[in-house]
């Protein structure tokens, strides 16, 4: 297969562009079924993770189609999306990348907010726990409650200068990768792992326990991860 080595420090984007090229190309057919995820990792050099989020972009497209606990499929030309701009030439970050991200920075963060927090920081990271289990009892997505937890945490931690990247943080998560993403791995069991988790880091930052909250944070980053990591044979089909 004509698959060219990745540098590491090149982001899902590349990835996207080369196997797009060779679809184009005719190297995989209309119809035909992608090399496995991690055949393709390995032959192009790369982590299982960027190749996903290669994947989901490409499928965003409407470039290939996800079939889940089949494979990876090659539309016909005309069921693709049009679209002046590639999700290959687009700034979005990778969503896995971010999620890494995160828990170097966030993990800090919150122990700044156990050192930092008031009492009305703690009054709004609390309602911003209760708006997630409110929203999860009525069967839905928790993004809004689990972003104003997040940033109300960065509010506390007295930075603004890690405010703002936390806000950054957060305006790529509304990205169509990201979106698409959670449309595979985020179901019930998640979120109610998520909520157990964000419980953990408040009772830390309530408790001004500074090393807790931040390994309370790293904890809930990392299995939010890899939550997000899972096979395609465990996600939930489109």
């Amino acid at each position: 297969m004509p698959l060219q080595i990745i540098q590491p420090q090149r982001l899902y984007r590349q990835i996207a562009e080369q196997l797009r090229s060779l679809i184009s190309k005719g190297e995989f057919a209309a119809g035909t079924r992608l090399p496995a995820e991690r055949e393709l990792a390995k032959q192009l050099g790369v982590s299982r993770p960027s190749v996903r989020e290669a994947l989901i972009a490409l499928e965003v497209e409407k470039v290939i189609e996800v079939r889940t606990g089949s494979g990876i499929y090659v539309l016909k030309p005309k069921g693709r999306q049009p679209s002046r701009k590639k999700a290959s030439d687009t700034v979005e970050w990778g969503p896995l990348e971010l999620m890494r991200a995160r828990e170097l920075v966030e993990s800090e963060v919150a122990a700044l907010a156990a050192r930092n927090a008031k009492k009305a920081d703690l009054q709004l990271i609390g309602d911003a726990l209760q708006q997630m289990r409110d929203e999860v009892a009525k069967g839905q997505i928790p993004r809004e409650g689990d972003e104003a937890f997040h940033n109300a945490i960065a509010q506390a931690c007295g930075n603004e200068v890690l405010r703002d990247t936390i806000c950054g943080y957060w305006q790529a998560r509304h990205g169509t990768l990201f979106e698409r993403m959670g449309d595979y791995f985020e179901d019930q069991k998640s979120w109610d792992a998520a909520l157990i988790e964000h419980a953990a880091v408040l009772e830390a930052i309530r408790a001004h326990d500074a090393g807790a909250a931040r390994n309370a944070m790293q904890r809930h980053l990392k299995k939010a991860h890899t939550r997000y990591s899972a096979s395609w044979r465990r996600a939930k089909p489109s």
